[in-house]
């Protein structure tokens, strides 16, 4: 074990279970059906999200998700029941590695968009709403295409009521 920071430790560690030690000796089978499902759903909902900052945590969930199944896949005792390697230790918590990180992180991220009304869509309620309030280019453009659109009816005489 290598004392990094005061609180941070490097170590060497190997996990049967999923993130942070738990379900530890769980079919390994199953553990990778359940982690490719989780790739599947996030790669769909990458797709279909229209703000950026839900697929950056759609991202962060997918590349840790993606890693750890790596792992699963070519890592000893062999393919299919490999074991994630964890090496990081803070203080109490258990170990765990960089792909962990990334999935907590990325969830932790669309919970706090969701709690500030940042909608996967790409709208807003709440709070960001009256934050940042949406962009009425759109709106704009359809106004100033009317108004041309005015001003060459009024000079041909063609005005409709």
């Amino acid at each position: 074990e290598i004392q990094v920071a005061p609180f941070l430790n490097v170590t060497s560690g190997r996990n049967t279970g999923v993130a942070f030690g738990l379900a530890t000796g769980g079919d390994p089978i199953l553990l990778i059906a359940v982690a490719a499902a989780v790739v599947a759903v996030v790669l769909v909902m990458i797709v279909r999200a229209a703000s950026p900052l839900c697929r950056a945590a759609l991202g962060m969930i997918l590349g840790g998700a993606v890693g750890n199944l790596m792992d699963r896949f070519f890592r000893a005792p062999g393919p299919l029941r490999g074991h994630v390697v964890d090496f990081l230790s803070v203080g109490w918590w258990p170990v765990f590695n960089v792909a962990d990180s990334a999935v907590v992180c990325g969830a932790v991220l669309l919970v706090i968009l969701t709690i500030l009304g940042f909608d996967y869509d790409g709208g807003r309620s709440g709070w960001a709403a009256r934050r940042f309030p949406a962009d009425d280019s759109t709106q704009a453009d359809d106004s100033a295409q009317a108004d041309d659109s005015a001003a060459a009816d009024a000079e041909t005489g063609d005005a409709r009521a």
